[in-house]
């Protein structure tokens, strides 16, 4: 697993966001143009906000889209919530011959190319936050 750091402007955003919500966040990955936060399981209806009221208000505070991913200690489980946004099918984890484990995930045919993103951007940022918490080195979309 990688190592979570966070910079001051991160720290900022997490204390901002979990002020706001009542949560915990476990983790924050800032992009250009988006942040990513992972709540604790079982915390994410809260984190979201009576009809999304937090990530909206998050979202004009900070001037970037907000992405939450609920935690779960089940790396299928935990890679499902990363691509939820992308109605997923199916999640397989395999031990490849080299060592490396890889995650596999279907997901609905008509979001495939939003789930990769433009020149593989987001398949690259969930890659990255997914192996922050969980031994899986590699991530692709079917």
């Amino acid at each position: 697993m990688a190592e979570i750091t966070f910079t001051e402007e991160t720290i900022q955003y997490v204390r901002l966001f979990s002020d706001l919500t009542q949560t915990t966040v476990l983790d924050c990955v800032e992009t250009a143009d988006r942040l990513i936060f992972v709540v604790k399981a079982g915390e994410i209806a809260r984190a979201i906000g009576k009809g999304g009221e937090h990530v909206q208000m998050l979202r004009r505070q900070m001037n970037k889209e907000i992405h939450l991913v609920e935690y779960n200690e089940d790396p299928k489980a935990f890679v499902a919530n990363v691509f939820r946004n992308y109605d997923v099918r199916k999640v397989e984890i395999e031990k490849r011959e080299n060592g490396v484990v890889h995650a596999t995930v279907t997901v609905n045919p008509a979001k495939k190319g939003r789930a990769i993103g433009k020149a593989g951007k987001n398949l690259r940022v969930f890659r990255d936050l997914i192996a922050r918490h969980h031994p899986i080195q590699s991530v692709s979309v079917a």
